[in-house]
């Protein structure tokens, strides 16, 4: 029997795994997850109720992620907020000899950080139990040889020292994924399928009804990763296939990891399979410098953090891989998947990213999708990576947005809906139609497939059109014809729709926590003074986002507001193409007018690593980021909006809408 098996462990695991070690409950009530620190076992009833929706920044939080060995261990659920106190502290798990982590629902949501999972490992986790898991996060788990499983029922067989069967943690997987799970890790499962050891059982439907994204996952199908043939006829949800990638791309948060990974997995020698088609990007930690607090710069960290631009820059030069890297103003050329959207992604393709905001790209009608470390890495050597195909959630748009409402408000509204909040979506194709598309640009659309992360789904995809040859053209001068097949068939399967009324969506905003928090901007019960603004990130910097806040700032600057002197307004590019846009437009001037801090690209504020978030607890911010789970922006509250609602706020000195505003 095993204790359990990693990545790069050769061989495959037993018939039956042990667990010797104690069983932490991620309990909601933080004096009982401190008693289990200090030595006290308890029982599942006594550690009731467990938290729900722990994301990933708070298995590690960002600092965290600026490891990438088995430092990690010392680090899992720092950032764990239970009540209003933080219980875990640096080699608490460690030290507690814990083998078994438990919580509640939607586990592992928000970022797609294999750092989380891999933290875990290192510190002693070899298997977590929850009631859901986010797809990313279990993917993960799975990959590096964490097991995972929904059957509470084990917690006291494994305190009782059974050794409990492998086949119970394979249920109701795919072959692929269960050959997995057997094999120990991806690594080991890709040497064996390589190798010819192997074999990968391919769909055999024939000729059927499919969705936008069940077509573009058959025609890349790979049938032959040696001879390089691709495609099936058709797919259906629940197949295990692995699907040819047409890009694939890392940013420096995981580019070293990706590196040390193959290192061990594969040795000094590993080569790249067509590196022209990976990417790599330098755009999470650019402005650290400007924000890192006195005392982490104590502790070392901002020289750990600057290890992961020595390391990519190094990694992309051994291989021939294209770096988007630094500004000579110490900014990002753009944000990964801002820039995939401008100048990589085409309708069909597959795109893969070790961001879970990939999705992005799905605007352009391509199938875009976060990965883990250890997915990349071994896409890195193979072109290829494994899907489960999911099933396809159809939100239909009607009728139109009204004058002042963006896509964002859209996203926040579809987050608070009771399906979404209740996990309906979680692993689904998100697939935007109906007549309110019209009305949205490529850059619009981007905002809701880069947020079907938020909405716990597998992407976001929107069939391409006019717009996406539009935008094709204007951006690139690129003349993409639409393909017949580019669209879901007429008689397609869905899993469930959800009809949306777009004309009446009002302005949102979703409260501090959780980017599920929504509420309709006039449903406030008593006004919320702010202390920050912040327009920029994926979902605030692009054309049309800066195009919105431009709009708020001339009304204002025309009508004698002015910004009070308690707010601190910042707007970031997400891109140096929308930089070199908005100067050709003569926005900025209007900008800088209104005292707003311009940045150059970069992920900064959205990861508490750049200008715009908070240093005290007691601060609020307003911000057009994507999510706002506890610290990740700083210690302050975070209210998340559209860019067009941070502008008016930030005039406003409090939550305001930019109609609000008018009537000011």
């Amino acid at each position: 029997m095993r204790t359990g098996g990693r990545l790069c462990d050769p061989g495959s695991m037993a018939d039956a795994v042990s667990f010797p070690g104690r069983v932490l409950f991620l309990c909601e009530d933080p004096d009982k997850l401190q008693r289990q620190l200090a030595g006290e076992d308890l029982s599942l009833e006594q550690a009731l109720p467990l938290r729900d929706q722990i994301s990933t920044d708070e298995i590690t939080p960002g600092w965290v992620c600026y490891f990438f060995d088995a430092r990690l261990g010392d680090f899992p659920y720092l950032g764990l907020k239970c009540g209003d106190r933080f219980p875990l502290i640096e080699g608490s798990v460690k030290r507690g000899n814990f083998a078994v982590s438990v919580a509640g629902t939607r586990r592992g949501k928000g970022s797609s950080r294999e750092a989380s999972p891999y933290a875990e490992w290192c510190a002693g986790i070899r298997l977590v139990i929850a009631e859901s898991f986010e797809r990313i996060y279990q993917q993960n788990c799975q990959n590096l040889g964490l097991l995972t499983s929904t059957d509470f029922g084990l917690i006291e067989r494994i305190r009782s020292g059974e050794a409990i069967p492998l086949a119970e943690f394979t249920v109701n997987l795919d072959p692929i994924t269960r050959a997995i799970v057997e094999k120990g890790g991806l690594f080991a499962f890709n040497r064996a399928r390589l190798a010819g050891e192997l074999q990968v059982p391919l769909p055999r439907h024939g000729k059927r009804p499919m969705t936008l994204v069940e077509k573009i996952l058959a025609r890349n199908t790979v049938i032959d990763a040696v001879a390089g043939r691709l495609g099936v006829d058709s797919v259906r949800p629940g197949d295990g296939i692995f699907v040819q990638a047409h890009w694939r791309f890392s940013h420096e948060y995981v580019t070293p990891m990706a590196e040390s990974f193959l290192k061990e997995a594969v040795g000094e020698q590993v080569r790249m399979k067509d590196p022209e088609r990976i990417l790599a990007f330098r755009d999470h930690l650019n402005f650290l410098d400007r924000v890192m607090t006195d005392e982490r710069r104590s502790q070392g960290l901002l020289e750990v953090a600057q290890r992961l631009k020595h390391s990519q820059e190094s990694f992309c030069q051994r291989h021939g891989i294209r770096l988007h890297g630094e500004q000579p103003d110490g900014s990002a050329e753009g944000i990964c998947h801002v820039l995939m959207a401008e100048r990589y992604a085409r309708p069909g393709q597959v795109i893969i990213g070790t961001d879970s905001h990939t999705p992005h790209s799905g605007a352009l009608g391509c199938l875009a999708f976060g990965v883990g470390t250890t997915e990349i890495a071994n896409a890195f050597i193979t072109g290829d990576v494994r899907v489960t195909v999911p099933p396809t959630l159809r939100v239909r748009l009607h009728r139109r947005l009204r004058s002042g409402i963006s896509a964002k408000d859209l996203a926040l509204h579809l987050l608070c809906l009771p399906f979404v909040r209740e996990g309906g979506a979680i692993g689904h194709v998100v697939e935007y139609t109906g007549e309110a598309l019209e009305f949205l640009n490529i850059d619009e659309r981007a905002t809701l497939t880069n947020m079907a992360a938020e909405i716990g789904g597998f992407t976001g995809i929107v069939a391409p059109d006019a717009q996406t040859v539009r935008f094709l053209w204007e951006r690139r001068h690129a003349d993409v014809p639409l393909e017949d097949w580019m669209q879901s068939d007429p008689d397609a399967e869905f899993a469930h729709t959800l009809e949306v009324d777009c004309d009446e969506i009002p302005a949102m905003v979703a409260r501090p926590g959780d980017p599920g928090n929504g509420l309709a901007l006039r449903d406030l019960q008593v006004p919320v003074r702010i202390d920050l603004a912040y327009a920029g990130s994926c979902t605030g910097g692009k054309r049309e986002d800066l195009e919105r806040v431009y709009e708020v700032v001339r009304w204002a600057l025309d009508h004698g507001c002015t910004v009070p002197l308690h707010v601190q307004f910042f707007i970031q590019f997400g891109s140096e193409d929308v930089r070199r846009h908005a100067l050709q437009m003569g926005w900025i001037s209007a900008l800088e007018e209104a005292g707003a801090r311009i940045l150059g690209p970069g992920c900064g504020a959205c990861i508490n690593a750049g200008p715009g978030v908070s240093t005290r607890a007691d601060q609020v911010t307003v911000s057009a980021v994507n999510r706002n789970f506890p610290g990740r922006s700083g210690p302050g509250q975070v209210w998340l909006a559209s860019p067009a609602t941070v502008a008016a706020s930030a005039f406003a000195g409090r939550l305001c809408s930019f109609e609000e505003l008018n009537f000011m």
